[in-house]
């Protein structure tokens, strides 16, 4: 067995498609093939359902994709550790986010390239389903996304910090001696709010109906800049986690107001693969972790948010 067939396998687990995994792996289709079929007459069994098309794996074959992953993986970390012997640490470290952390990353990347100047690294926005499924298929390394609730058993999960809620309003829409709004007075406010498919708007929803009111959405989105637009242009208000007030100043028209009644929070973790041993790029990544104390980082930007936005 080659490391280049278990390449193929999971290229074509990928793909869905022999040519266009061939064209991943950078040979030829019939190369391709021959090398499934090198591990099917290796190990006795029919990995690739076949008919005109690619159909799927078989049971076994799904079995052999999920080892293929591991020893892929322990070959890479391998490489990186031999390599880091010689001349330090280097490589790519590949990071997934949900698009809420996105701004508290730079607490962690920051710290992790001063220490590590010869990495790489990569930072994708993913929904938290493809987060799981990229750290069990080994397509990044870690990830920072909500931590409430259940994963699937080879993932584990290290806290960072616990994400909070606020409105984002222009100056003149909530009376200068207020000082807090609760959820049901934000609930009849016009906003623009994430969409539906995004975690974040369905724990604000959450909120909402367990309060038994709906909020006047006006404008929905997938991009949380966009929602800090539609508040700068003056027509409407926004509920948004404090961790992207590390991305902008509230300037002088627009007011950050804490949302009571009730205070909500939620969790949000750094996910790693169980995966033994490490990769010394997990490991340099988690020992960042240990030093940095993020959560008190983004405490002190939101008080100087709060501060900010109610000085006359």
């Amino acid at each position: 067995m080659l490391f280049s067939q278990l390449e193929y396998l999971v290229a074509l687990a990928k793909e869905g498609h022999f040519s266009r995994a061939a064209e991943a792996c950078h040979v030829s289709q019939p190369a391709l093939s021959a090398g499934i079929r090198r591990l099917e007459a290796e190990f006795d069994v029919q990995i690739v359902r076949r008919g005109n098309r690619f159909d799927g794996l078989t049971e076994e074959g799904e079995r052999l994709l999920g080892w293929a992953h591991k020893i892929l993986a322990d070959r890479q970390a391998l490489a990186e550790e031999i390599q880091s012997m010689r001349s330090g640490l280097s490589g790519k470290l590949g990071l997934g986010s949900i698009p809420t952390a996105l701004p508290a990353l730079s607490l962690l990347t920051g710290p992790f390239r001063q220490a590590h100047p010869q990495v790489g690294l990569s930072v994708l926005s993913l929904s938290t389903p493809d987060i799981r499924r990229a750290l069990i298929e080994f397509e990044i390394d870690a990830a920072v996304a909500y931590v409430d609730g259940q994963h699937p058993a080879g993932v584990r999960t290290t806290a960072l910090y616990r994400e909070r809620y606020v409105l984002l309003t222009g100056a003149g829409r909530v009376p200068a001696d207020q000082h807090e709004v609760t959820w049901t007075a934000a609930a009849a406010m016009k906003l623009c709010l994430l969409t539906g498919d995004m975690r974040n708007r369905r724990i604000l929803d959450d909120v909402f109906a367990s309060l038994g009111c709906r909020p006047v959405v006006a404008v929905e989105t997938n991009s949380l800049s966009t929602l800090y637009a539609h508040v700068r242009d003056g027509s409407l208000s926004t509920v948004m986690p404090h961790t992207w007030l590390q991305t902008f100043r509230v300037p002088p028209d627009m007011r950050v107001i804490p949302l009571v009644e009730p205070v909500v929070t939620h969790g949000v973790g750094l996910l790693l693969p169980r995966h033994e041993p490490e990769s010394m790029l997990v490991r340099a990544l988690i020992k960042v972790v240990r030093q940095v104390n993020m959560s008190r980082a983004l405490d002190v930007t939101l008080h100087h948010a709060l501060a900010t936005s109610e000085t006359p």
